[in-house]
């Protein structure tokens, strides 16, 4: 991915967007990156929480320094392992706009984002503003759950549903892999079992295993009567999976996985993170 690898962590200051910047900066570490560290002030909110203050000067001030402290603290934790830098900006403006705006601005390689994740208060597995940056952003994405703390990811789990980008994606999936001696399981969930649905895994293996060199991956296929979403979230607990990763461009199927529906009954996003590829 070259050596100007740039991450990009939008921040509210929130325990999620705190262990989502904690993701992004040992991920930058391996990535030898630039980390840019992103707050979008929305006027309504900061109006809100000082009707005082209505020109914001003081609650920028107040952002500044906390964005500058953490700034400090990322430098001091991640420099000496590998972050290239990092760097904080403050704009303002819609929140979920003006990130992707600015994500495509410096070019970025990966957005880091937190997300409250499902609980007694929420209806979908990822918070609002999360949901919309998956959905409309044209780059990478990890989305980070509060309960989700950093730790050396033992195993991704890779879902597939053999298609063409499937191919590209996997190798972006064995380069992060290799940073963390990480194991790989493709998996490709079926709503049953098929006689077409064992040739296609068949031929998708053939086709994928001459070109990865990669020792540590699994070639998996998996029925469940439930539906697929329930299926993953079944493997991906059994399995001991730290990270789930799926390509967005395969629309039918990411759909049937994070449809608003489905998405309620998902429990996984509690503790493990989500990374949306989007180009290869």
């Amino acid at each position: 991915m070259g050596t100007n690898f740039t991450i990009l962590c939008p921040i509210d200051f929130s325990e999620c967007a705190l262990n989502a910047l904690e993701y992004a900066a040992k991920v930058g570490e391996k990535y030898k990156a630039k980390l840019i560290i992103l707050h979008v002030l929305n006027k309504k909110d900061f109006q809100n929480l000082s009707p005082l203050d209505l020109s914001g000067i003081v609650q920028k001030e107040f952002l500044e320094q906390k964005l500058r402290n953490l700034q400090e603290a990322v430098l001091k934790e991640s420099l000496p392992k590998g972050l290239k830098s990092c760097e904080v900006v403050i704009l303002e403006g819609a929140i979920v706009q003006a990130t992707l705006d600015f994500s495509q601005k410096i070019n970025a390689n990966l957005i880091v984002v937190g997300t409250e994740g499902m609980n007694d208060f929420k209806k979908q597995v990822v918070g609002s503003r999360s949901s919309k940056m998956v959905m409309q952003s044209d780059l990478d994405i990890l989305v980070v759950p509060r309960k989700a703390f950093f730790k050396r990811p033992r195993k991704l789990v890779y879902a597939s549903n053999y298609v063409e980008e499937d191919k590209g994606a996997i190798k972006k999936v064995i380069q992060f892999a290799t940073f963390f001696d990480s194991e790989i399981d493709i998996v490709h969930v079926s709503s049953r079992s098929r006689l077409i649905d064992k040739a296609l895994h068949k031929t998708m293996v053939e086709e994928i295993k001459p070109a990865i060199s990669y020792e540590l991956v699994n070639y998996v296929l998996k029925s469940f009567r439930d539906d697929l979403a329930l299926g993953l979230e079944n493997y991906l607990q059994l399995a001991k999976g730290d990270i789930l990763v799926t390509v967005s461009k395969k629309k039918d199927f990411f759909d049937q996985l994070f449809s608003k529906n489905l998405s309620r009954k998902m429990s996984y996003f509690i503790t493990k993170p989500l990374w949306v590829i989007k180009s290869y």
